[in-house]
């Protein structure tokens, strides 16, 4: 590892952190979930492990307690986890036309909204390392949670493992906050989002579409509106990030 990476690393870490600390918390109810669905500890731990995602894995443990099929559980969660083609979209024009694929799939690996986030927060291209620093702890934080989630979560109660849940969101907040304060666009696609998000899942023609559907469709649009009416110039090699 070049020097340069490894200070890429260690900021990554230093991002991280935070992240990983909201990860534990929250899945702590990804663990009541998956001990309800009659996984043991060391199970639900795999899982969260390969599978990074709240939404996704409330979904397969879901499943899982109502005796689907692998072909059954592996759609849904494709379908609920299909946000994550668009972030990985987005994220991979943020690395340089020359990153090796198994650096570019190692990225892969681990994009969630908030990784997702600190990663194309960050100015000019994305030096790989800094999004592997952010993995490297928000994996064992997410995986941990669960584990004890399913050890310790049905003896909390209800309120304190909701409260414990709301922590993430106001993470995610600072993260979107700090970039919308410094770009009037941004914050204006931040807020357009928030209000587009809130009339869609109030109004009754769109109930039969799932939460990912729904979640991709306004991503969508509101990038291609704000590509088109605010287009901007491409990266240059001197803004790497460091």
């Amino acid at each position: 590892m070049t020097q340069e990476n490894k200070i890429c690393f260690q900021h990554g870490m230093r991002d991280g952190s935070p992240i990983a600390l909201g990860y534990f918390a929250v899945a702590f109810t990804l663990g009541i979930a998956a001990r309800n669905a009659g996984l043991s500890a060391i199970q639900a731990l795999i899982a969260s492990i390969l599978n990074n995602a709240s939404a996704g894995e409330y979904a397969g443990f879901a499943l899982i307690a109502a005796g689907s099929s692998y072909v059954e559980t592996a759609i849904m969660t494709l379908v609920v986890n299909a946000r994550y083609l668009l972030m990985s979209c987005a994220l991979s024009q943020k690395l340089k036309a020359d990153t090796p694929l198994r650096h570019r799939m190692a990225v892969a690996y681990d994009v969630t909204d908030e990784i997702f986030g600190i990663c194309v927060a960050q100015p000019g291209y994305l030096n790989p390392w800094y999004a592997y620093g952010a993995i490297v702890v928000a994996i064992p934080g997410w995986a941990l949670g669960t584990f004890f989630g399913v050890i310790m979560g049905n003896v909390l109660p209800t309120r304190v493992v909701s409260a414990l849940s709301v922590g993430l969101y106001g993470m995610f907040l600072a993260i979107i906050i700090p970039p919308a304060r410094k770009n009037r666009v941004i914050a204006g696609v931040v807020a357009v989002g928030f209000a587009a998000s809130y009339i869609v899942n109030r109004l009754p023609l769109f109930d039969g579409l799932s939460t990912g559907i729904k979640t991709i469709a306004l991503t969508v649009a509101l990038a291609l509106l704000a590509a088109i009416l605010f287009p901007t110039d491409s990266y240059s090699d001197k803004e790497e990030v460091h």
